[in-house]
Order: C-alpha cells, then sequence, then structure tokens
C-alpha cells in the first residue's frame, strides 16, 4: 500500500504554469503528488481549462489558479483560499 500524499496537482506535460505550481510546492516543502490530466476523460472534462488545480485529499477542497505562493501556503496550512 502506498502512503497517503494529502496534497495533489492536477497537472499536463507542458504546462507552464503547472510547472510554476510545481516550482511553489517544491520551495514551501509541503507533500504532494503529481497527477497527470492528459488522456484520462473524466478529468480532462473536469479541470481541462482550469489546471493547474491543487487538491486537498483528506478534505476535497480545491483551489484554482490563479493564486500566488501566500494563497497557496495558507490554502496547504487549511486556509479559507479553497474552493469546493
Amino acid at each position: 500500500m502506498t502512503e497517503s500524499v494529502p496534497f495533489i496537482l492536477y497537472s499536463r506535460p507542458g504546462c507552464h504554469l503547472c510547472e510554476r505550481v510545481e516550482d511553489m510546492l517544491r520551495e514551501i516543502n509541503s507533500p504532494w503528488r503529481i497527477v497527470n490530466i492528459e488522456g484520462d476523460e473524466a478529468l480532462e472534462k473536469l479541470y481541462g481549462l482550469k489546471i493547474p488545480v491543487v487538491e486537498d485529499s483528506r478534505t476535497k477542497k480545491k483551489l484554482f489558479f490563479p493564486f500566488g505562493e501566500e494563497q497557496l501556503k495558507r490554502f496547504l496550512k487549511g486556509g479559507s483560499d479553497s474552493e469546493t
């Protein structure tokens, strides 16, 4: 069984905004994993034009781009910058 990672970044290859959010997540040093939406019809329909999207896998709350590093930090700490 794999260890549960609390945050998910929905992304696709070549997405420069997604790469920017990956860099922010690395700098913040919070545990996260990336989910490539490309080729997954359901995820592409859900997030296609909205990526990058960060999800708290515990609460299912989502943070949709655009957001800055401070807003991302608040979201990762359980702040109110999220949408459901």
